[in-house]
């Protein structure tokens, strides 16, 4: 018999028959037990990651319309509750505040049943100078008079008194040797003044002299200037202080008639336009 590879595995005892390898047996059993070990660990594990899945799918689906939201766009956002209105009780009205309107200057320079601010000379013709670019003159004396045509020369008088003349005012201006008195007649209306402006031909206001001016255009060929603005009539005599009569080359008293004649109408529209203001800011 041979002891060689291939022959039969006897056991102890010598005996021929065949018994169970029990340590292969314990082995396999031992295998067994771990397999069933693994197979519940993994089952565990399994049902573990399906109940997070199925967690997260729950929490997705609770907050789905808040994640959807942010990303819709300003058209697509839920509309905002409407909130109920105040209905207590009716809502309070007030009138629109609308200021006066301004008077035009011509309401109250057209008549004098609405010109009643005061009038004077030296209202008229305030300060001591008077300045326009660089021309200053000096103011000298002042006169009124209720007798128009006393203060004037030639055919003025009479259309003076013939037009209803109230007062005849004048003031004097002088610089360098030229000299200027300027005359408003004030009459009632303005139709008056006007008409007295059409037919104020070949007469002239008498010129004003004192305070320093000596007497001028009395007796000499002088320039003279008729106007009307509302109810009152300007009018300007000019010339040399020297007795000089006035050619049509003396550029210095054409200058000074119509500088004196411009305020005396810018003294005028102001007193219409203080009126005006006046009216507009009084209470109704």
């Amino acid at each position: 018999m041979s002891f060689g590879q291939g022959g039969p595995q006897w056991g102890p005892g010598g005996s021929g028959s065949q018994t169970p390898d029990w340590a292969a047996l314990a082995e396999a059993s031992a295998a067994r037990a771990r397999r069933r070990r693994l197979l519940w660990i993994g089952g565990g594990a399994v049902a573990t990651v399906a109940v997070g899945v199925a967690v997260a799918a729950v929490v997705v689906s609770a907050n789905g319309n808040s994640a959807a939201s942010a990303d819709l766009p300003d058209g697509k956002l839920p509309a905002a509750q409407t909130l109920p209105s105040d209905s207590s009780g009716p809502t309070p009205s007030f009138p629109e505040a609308k200021p006066r309107p301004v008077p035009e200057p011509s309401e109250f320079l057209n008549s004098a049943a609405k010109d009643k601010a005061p009038l004077s000379a030296a209202g008229l013709f305030p300060g001591s100078s008077l300045t326009v670019g660089e021309q200053v003159y000096k103011k000298g004396p002042l006169a009124s008079t209720a007798n128009c045509a006393s203060a004037t020369q030639g055919a003025l008088g009479q259309v003076l008194s013939s037009g209803g003349c109230r007062q005849l005012m004048r003031a004097t201006y002088s610089l360098d040797g030229v000299a200027v008195t300027v005359g408003v007649a004030v009459f009632d209306t303005d139709k008056a003044a006007s008409a007295a402006k059409e037919r104020q031909h070949g007469g002239n206001v008498a010129s004003l002299s004192g305070s320093g001016v000596p007497t001028f255009c009395r007796a000499t060929v002088c320039r003279s200037t008729t106007n009307a603005v509302g109810r009152y009539l300007y009018v300007t005599t000019g010339g040399f202080t020297s007795g000089k009569g006035v050619t049509k080359g003396d550029a210095p008293v054409f200058r000074a008639g119509d500088d004196i004649a411009r305020f005396a109408f810018r003294q005028i529209y102001r007193r219409g336009e203080a009126q005006a203001s006046a009216a507009a800011t009084a209470a109704p």
